[in-house]
């Protein structure tokens, strides 16, 4: 192993970025559409705001509408898909759960 290979696991490079997020769409047979929330700051205001990202994840655990989830970036799987679900956190209830944890 070479000094910038061990330069480069010490500082944590390699290791795959991870989000936690919501499905909001489990109709495909082995795909999930998880929406992710994130914080961020106006740039003039400085008043903080909600974004939601949407995602398409490869999901074998069998996650359905609802569940809170946690994805893995991964190499491109198809066209759109670049995540997979790595690991179900809560299941949810259903559609209620999805709608109201958006737009709190």
């Amino acid at each position: 192993m070479s000094a910038n290979q061990k330069d480069a696991k010490a500082a944590g490079a390699g290791r795959r970025n991870e989000q936690i997020g919501v499905v909001v769409s489990a109709k495909m047979q082995k795909s999930v559409v998880v929406a992710v929330v994130r914080l961020v700051q106006h740039a003039v205001y400085h008043k903080t705001i909600r974004r939601t990202s949407t995602f398409m994840a490869h999901d074998d655990k069998g996650a359905k509408q609802g569940d809170r989830v946690r994805i893995v970036e991964t190499r491109p799987l198809s066209k759109r898909k670049r995540w997979r679900v790595e690991e179900i956190l809560v299941r949810g209830t259903g559609v209620e759960d999805t709608a109201s944890e958006i737009k709190a």
